[in-house]
């Protein structure tokens, strides 16, 4: 999900991710839950290590703040395990999904015991080797987000390609996250649409390119709450934009998906299974 700039003419929701340790899992959950609502832009905020009740209100205060300055109540999606940190942050002007509750409460009755719920369990992991592994994919996808350093695709497992908007950066960031693949992701220029066939700087690592589509209504929307009014989101640009990209797509001979009413979780398999990457080799079981 990209962090916008604030603007009163979106309806911009803030989330957060709270956690007492990395943030990771809360990132990961709720960063899946919130692609299925496309047409939202949202800003996320992560606040780590919220591991004492004095962290915890002042992660609760930048929350009821946020709420004061959009207008809209923030989203919370928390993995505190302490008890009362857990409550200060529950007393929020916001919508709070407490993620451990959801699962830990059906899988104790499921197996007819209480689970460990110790704070910190997820730091031990800290040293293991597909931990930084993952760390790693994070990073590499973070820096090669957009179109940025073409130069270095070398590097990357996974290179999604599309045109602006269709979902290649949540995608990404799941892949990396969730299988530990280092993915770039390429939005397609008006000065590349203009040609017939990818970049070269693309074509050269053929072997790794997924094309991402979309509907063009759909896009159209998605686009005109990020720039209302403009030609870049009007639906005549949105389907020759798409239109020329399926061509291209289909002269180059590359995987395609359609990221329309498709979750992230199975478009990052898709490209999982397309590119023949194994889910052990990847973390991800």
């Amino acid at each position: 999900m990209n962090s916008p700039e604030f603007d009163k003419n979106v309806d911009v929701r803030t989330v957060f991710f709270v956690s007492d340790g990395t943030g990771l899992t809360a990132e990961s959950y709720g960063k899946s839950l919130l692609a299925q609502f496309p047409e939202l832009e949202f800003i996320t905020v992560t606040l780590a290590f919220v591991d004492t009740p004095e962290k915890a209100g002042l992660a609760g205060d930048q929350i009821n703040a946020a709420r004061l300055r959009s207008g809209f109540q923030p989203v919370v999606f928390s993995t505190l395990v302490d008890e009362a940190e857990q409550e200060i942050i529950e007393s929020c002007n916001a919508c709070v999904i407490n993620l451990f509750d959801a699962f830990l409460g059906p899988l104790e009755n499921c197996f007819g015991m209480e689970s460990a719920h110790t704070q910190g369990m997820s730091r031990t992991i800290y040293g293991d080797k597909s931990y930084l592994v993952r760390l790693d994919a994070i990073d590499y996808s973070l820096a090669h987000d957009d179109g940025v350093r073409p130069d270095q695709y070398d590097e990357a497992e996974a290179i999604l390609v599309g045109v602006s908007r269709c979902g290649k950066t949540p995608t990404s960031l799941f892949l990396a996250m969730n299988f530990s693949l280092k993915t770039s992701n390429y939005p397609l220029t008006a000065e590349d649409l203009a040609n017939d066939r990818l970049p070269d700087s693309l074509l050269k690592h053929k072997h790794k390119l997924v094309g991402l589509t979309i509907k063009p209504v759909p896009l159209s929307r998605i686009r005109r709450k990020r720039r209302p009014g403009s030609d870049y989101a009007s639906l005549g640009v949105c389907q020759r934009e798409i239109a020329v990209a399926g061509a291209m797509f289909e002269h180059a001979d590359i995987p395609v998906f359609d990221t329309t009413e498709t979750s992230i979780e199975e478009i990052a398999g898709n490209v999982v299974r397309v590119l023949g990457i194994s889910r052990e080799r990847s973390g991800y079981v």
